[in-house]
């Protein structure tokens, strides 16, 4: 099957697998959203309130103010991240549930997309919960930040599509240690989350502009902070684009993976 027919053989049947996931998700989401919000939240008040006192400002706003946002989009990279890696691979190998359901009228293509629906679920709900958190802080200060979930729902698309993709070629669980230090690690400390990539080299710079969690950051803080700008169109033709690319290829590694 080409990748042009990917989609369109996508059919509403995926919704099943999304809320297969979800009935089980329901089990213990209270854990669960605790582990996702856990590293943001720690990184708010150890660097927030530990750095803030040592920095005037960064761009016109306070270091927490700065931070803040970009601990959104990190969320939802998390979010999905895990739970389209060991989650995925779980089903896929030691639960042979991928098996199960193709056994039935779902066939693979919407499998994955069920996958990746429900990552893009969870990235979206932890997202929502640490935007909770950010407002006891005060650190949601405008109107537009009614937009966040929308760029949350993109960015949780495309790392669940990420996170799809490498687990399409992964071989056993240590296999993820690679995806996370070589890969996630660098994303998001090259993505303007704890700095402002000004300050860096323009080789740098223009490096990050190919990192998918820098545009998530860049319309996180420009929405919270209620600071518009033109290429923020641009930051999200970006993130549809390459999470489609990046979904479609996903697909075809998974059906070659299981369907031999």
């Amino acid at each position: 099957m080409r990748l042009t027919q990917i989609l369109p053989n996508i059919t509403y049947r995926c919704r099943w697998v999304w809320y297969r996931n979800l009935i089980v998700w329901t089990k213990f989401y209270k854990s669960s959203i605790v582990a996702n919000l856990g590293e943001p939240v720690l990184y708010l008040l150890a660097l927030g309130y530990g750095f803030s006192p040592l920095i005037s400002g960064v761009n016109g706003m306070s270091y927490m103010q700065f931070l803040a946002p970009g601990l959104i989009a990190y969320t939802a990279m998390n979010a999905a991240t895990y739970e389209c890696t060991f989650s995925a691979y779980a089903r896929m190998t030691a639960q042979k549930t991928y098996d199960a359901i193709i056994s039935t009228p779902v066939d693979i293509d919407e499998v994955v997309a069920g996958e990746v629906l429900f990552g893009t679920t969870k990235a979206f709900f932890a997202s929502l919960a640490m935007m909770v958190v950010l407002s006891l802080f005060k650190l949601i200060p405008a109107f537009t930040a009614l937009l966040v979930p929308f760029v949350v729902l993109v960015t949780g698309f495309v790392f669940a599509s990420l996170a799809m993709l490498f687990t399409s070629f992964s071989q056993s669980w240590d296999f993820f240690s690679y995806y996370f230090t070589l890969f996630i690690a660098p994303l998001y400390f090259l993505s303007g989350i704890f700095f402002p990539l000004s300050t860096m080299p323009k080789w740098v710079t223009d490096a990050a502009w190919f990192n998918p969690l820098y545009h998530s950051v860049e319309l996180s803080r420009g929405l919270v902070m209620g600071n518009l700008k033109l290429n923020m169109i641009e930051d999200t033709l970006w993130l549809l684009v390459f999470g489609t690319l990046v979904f479609m290829y996903a697909v075809v590694r998974i059906r070659k993976r299981i369907i031999v």
